[in-house]
């Protein structure tokens, strides 16, 4: 296996020039983590959040969006390569030449995570504080069971969303609103 062969610390460039084994892997602070696949739910979640995400983001040409393939190195010597479910960069931060072809250098604007069912709490609560510290000015933690979604701004306000209410994007996505149970699948009831 891949990780083998890395017992000291890591960076970036090693983990971007690692070879393709099928698996995803993520950079904390030099030490590589493997993520394992987390699940057709997961997968449906983080399908229409990209899908509803991303359908605003280009009507509006407002930047890109990302999936879980994406690396957003957010902190060097000791590197932190993270990749969120779903990531938003807006527009003005994209280099004329485009998208890089490597990691992203700083954070994503918002960063949207999907609580799988081997997540653990402090793990979900180390990444929000990464991205944050990193300059995100959005988290949103999608909890599929409960179906709630916390809502992280940099400004240390912390929201709790249940089905009924609206996802915002704020100021990072202006104008930029989804029924949160739409974002797990759930219809509303036909007439």
């Amino acid at each position: 296996m891949a990780t083998e062969q890395y017992k000291s610390e890591m960076t970036a460039e090693e983990l971007f020039d690692l070879p393709d084994d099928s698996w995803r892997y993520e950079l904390i602070k030099g030490e590589l983590r493997h993520m394992p696949p987390t699940g057709i739910q997961h997968g449906q979640i983080a399908g229409l959040l990209t899908q509803h995400l991303g359908t605003y983001v280009r009507t509006h040409n407002l930047g890109v969006v990302c999936t879980a393939d994406a690396g957003f190195k957010l902190a060097q010597q000791p590197d932190v390569v993270r990749a969120p479910d779903v990531a938003f960069i807006a527009q003005e931060r994209i280099p004329v030449e485009g998208v890089p072809i490597g990691y992203w250098l700083g954070a994503p604007d918002l960063a949207a995570e999907i609580i799988s069912p081997n997540d653990r709490f402090d793990d979900m609560a180390e990444k929000v504080t990464e991205y944050l510290a990193a300059g995100t000015r959005l988290v949103w933690v999608m909890h599929p069971r409960t179906q709630t979604v916390m809502v992280y701004y940099a400004s240390g306000e912390v929201r709790l969303l249940r089905g009924h209410e609206e996802l915002s994007g704020g100021d990072v996505l202006p104008g930029f609103t989804c029924p949160v149970s739409a974002l797990f699948g759930v219809s509303e009831p036909r007439p």
